[in-house]
Formats: structure tokens, C-alpha cells, sequence
């Protein structure tokens, strides 16, 4: 039976993998910048590196590395401290704790950028972030490689599809980013789905980049990745739902996109 840290305690994700592996009988280590008031959690802030937050980790078979800002548009200001010095700490005090793997949660954002292109979007597809949220995940699953080579962490980064945050985490027209972000829904059971077998996965798995949505009919996700190399067998699906309004979203951003693709490229033709 493992014993899991999982930081990010208090968000979402992090609540839904908490009640999960509380239903298995797993011992957790909790760790949050904010415990919202549950004494379970440790109050810590993981961008500081402190003796306290990083003995807690001693002993433990998994550390699942959630914590972070979790929203595409946050700043550089706010990116900085939680999402790169944060991971970098983290890294550091599993080796440093002789944790067998970490669970890197990454995001669909580092490959934001190729929304209004065509064909499947695979672990090794070149990464494409638009934002900074997007940028620090990618560099978050470079430290993860990294550290495996270099002090034989065993790590896993999800490239996590839309899990949202409200009761229910139903999926429909009241998504956000149109049919893109239906497309890459998540469902609760697949997500915690994921995230046990990755736990679970032989030592013998040193690294990888596994995408992580549910099974939705026409998306361009692979998940052929994940299935052979975790066993992930997703058990929900659904169907982008089209709607006018979200017709005419899709149209707008399209275009806005393609004309910030053809300023890019303009720009990178007089830097030659």
C-alpha cells in the first residue's frame, strides 16, 4: 500500500485524488499553502524551501506534484515563484526524500498553441504554449526528465485534459474554449483512474509524457501512450456539442489566431 504526498491538498484535483485514495486505505502526506482551515493539511509554501515541509516527505512512496497557480492567464509575477521555484523545490526534496516516482501534473496548455491545427496530438508532438502558464508546465516536464536521468527519479507528467472544477464536472456547451475544450474532457473517475495507475506503474518506467482526457469521440488527444505504458483504460466520454454561439466563438478566435501566427512569422523572417 503506498504512501502518497500529494501537494496541492486543498484545490481541486488535489481534493478529488485526496478522497480517492482515502477510499483505498492509502496513507497521505498533505501539503498546501493554504489548508483552507482542514487540519489534515500542512499549511506550507512549497516555492520556500524549508526543513519542515520537505521532512514531511520522508518515507513516502509517491509524491504527486499538483500545487501550483492553476489558471492560463496568470502572470509571470505569479508563475515564477509557484510554478517553477515551487517545482524545482519539490524535484529536489524527492530525491532528497528517496521517493520512488513523481507525478508531475502538466497541462493541455503546452500544446495550447496548435488548437486550430489538424491531426493527433501525441506526447512527442512539438510543443507549442501560448502563455506563460503553458511555458512553466513544459519546463516543469524538461526538470522532470532531467531529474530522472541525473538522480533516477521515476517520473510521469499528465498533460491533464479540462477537469472542472465544479460539483458534478459535467461536460457540455458550458465549457470554456469552445469545442476544444469539450474535446478534451476529463471525468472525475478517469482522472483519479489515471492518476492511481500512475502511481502504481513499474519502477522500470523512468519518464514519460502521457496526455489525459477521457475517452471523447473525434478528439485529436492520442492516448495510446497512456494505455501502454500506465494501463489507462478511460471510462467516460462525450461528444463536443456544437451550439451558434459557440460557432461563432470558434470563427472569431480563428481568425485572431491565424493572424497572430502570420505576425510571428513575419517576425521570425526579418530576424533571419
Amino acid at each position: 500500500m503506498p504512501k502518497v504526498v500529494i501537494t496541492g491538498a486543498a484545490g481541486s484535483i488535489g481534493g478529488k485524488l485526496r478522497r480517492h485514495f482515502e477510499s483505498l486505505g492509502w496513507p497521505l502526506v498533505l501539503l498546501d499553502k493554504d489548508a483552507g482551515g482542514d487540519p489534515a493539511i500542512r499549511a506550507a509554501d512549497l516555492a520556500v524551501w524549508d526543513e519542515g515541509w520537505v521532512a514531511s516527505l520522508e518515507g513516502a512512496d509517491a509524491l504527486l506534484l499538483l500545487a501550483s497557480v492553476p489558471y492560463p492567464h496568470a502572470s509571470w509575477a505569479e508563475i515564477v515563484p509557484n510554478n517553477l521555484d515551487l517545482v524545482v523545490n519539490l524535484y529536489e526534496a524527492a530525491v532528497r526524500a528517496r521517493i520512488r516516482r513523481v507525478v508531475f501534473a502538466s497541462s493541455n496548455w503546452v500544446l495550447g498553441g496548435r488548437r486550430f491545427e489538424d491531426g493527433p496530438l501525441r506526447p512527442d508532438t512539438p510543443p507549442h504554449p501560448v502563455n506563460a502558464y503553458g511555458m512553466a508546465k513544459l519546463v516543469g516536464e524538461r526538470l522532470g526528465k532531467s531529474y530522472a536521468e541525473r538522480h533516477g527519479l521515476s517520473v510521469i507528467c499528465f498533460r491533464i485534459g479540462y477537469a472542472q472544477r465544479e460539483p458534478g464536472n459535467r461536460p457540455g456547451a458550458h465549457m470554456n474554449w469552445g469545442l476544444w475544450g469539450q474535446a478534451m474532457w476529463l471525468s472525475d473517475r478517469d482522472l483519479c483512474q489515471g492518476f492511481e495507475k500512475a502511481v502504481l506503474a513499474p519502477e522500470t518506467l523512468r519518464f514519460a509524457v502521457l496526455n489525459l482526457m477521457s475517452a471523447n469521440p473525434g478528439m485529436r488527444w492520442d492516448l495510446e501512450e497512456t494505455r501502454r505504458l500506465i494501463g489507462y483504460v478511460p471510462q467516460d466520454g462525450a461528444a463536443p456539442v456544437s451550439t451558434p454561439e459557440i460557432e461563432a466563438e470558434e470563427a472569431v478566435s480563428r481568425h485572431g489566431w491565424a493572424a497572430m501566427e502570420s505576425i510571428r512569422d513575419f517576425l521570425m523572417r526579418r530576424r533571419r
